[in-house]
């Protein structure tokens, strides 16, 4: 018997209890978990039979690339017709692409079952155990907001909140961003060319993990896969990789 299936785009605040049910299965950091939040996505409600059965999420505007589908959660009991709803999804929004974590099995299965051309070049990290790195030499401290326009150049990420400095000087910088799910916080940093490859990396990852504890954050991070030197320096702070965000173009003929 045919399932009268129905996806209709509503405000944020009507699906704020299924993006609560979908975080806490997860249980992991979900990355651009602010995206709704902020006006980068438009929610979608499922209902089967009438019934609410879940929720979807597609990017929407100029700073997003748009049409991108990147939440997708059902209630345990109607995942049974995730193909026929998911697929309305895709039809209602017009999405062009989806975009899933690894760690999002729902999600990921789908994506193999309407995507083409599939890319992953983005490796997530959990914490997974404490360290011990010690460097004489360097300095842990907070920088104050009038240093921070007088460091080093950064070319990839934003001058952090605090720093390692070596002999009155800053070799890098980094912190944690909270814009996403609780209780995550994503550590960031970047260290001066002329002392990359010496420890400060690590060290510093090491330290942001602890103050990231202590403002009652857990640590996380996500790097491009082909950055190695930054996969060293998390696994020697020890953060171990816990996904992988996938990418791929919706296949029109399977709609």
């Amino acid at each position: 018997m045919a399932m009268k299936v129905e996806v209709r785009q509503i405000e944020p605040a009507e699906i704020l209890a299924l993006r609560e049910l979908y975080r806490q299965e997860m249980n992991c950091q979900v990355v651009h978990d602010s995206w709704l939040r902020r006006g980068f996505a438009a929610p979608y409600l499922h209902l089967l039979e009438g019934k609410v059965a879940g929720y979807g999420a597609v990017t929407v505007g100029e700073v997003i690339e748009p049409g991108m589908v990147h939440e997708f959660y059902l209630l345990p009991s109607h995942r049974a017709a995730a193909v026929p709803l998911f697929r309305q999804l895709l039809v209602k929004s017009k999405a062009s692409s989806i975009r899933a974590q690894t760690n999002d099995a729902l999600l990921s299965l789908l994506l193999y079952d309407f995507a083409e051309g599939i890319t992953s070049d983005t490796v997530l990290w959990h914490d997974a155990f404490a360290t011990q790195l010690a460097l004489p030499e360097a300095i842990f401290r907070k920088l104050a907001e009038s240093e921070k326009a007088n460091v080093f150049a950064h070319q990839l990420e934003p001058v952090g909140d605090w720093a390692l400095e070596v002999m009155g000087s800053i070799v890098a910088t980094g912190g944690f961003l909270t814009h996403y799910n609780p209780p995550y916080g994503d550590i960031f940093m970047e260290v001066a060319q002329p002392f990359q490859r010496r420890g400060y990396g690590s060290c510093l990852v090491q330290e942001i993990k602890r103050v990231c504890y202590e403002a009652g954050k857990k640590p996380a991070a996500r790097c491009k896969a082909a950055n190695v030197a930054s996969r060293k320096t998390l696994e020697k702070a020890g953060l171990l990789p816990c996904g992988r965000i996938l990418i791929g173009r919706v296949n029109a003929e399977r709609l």
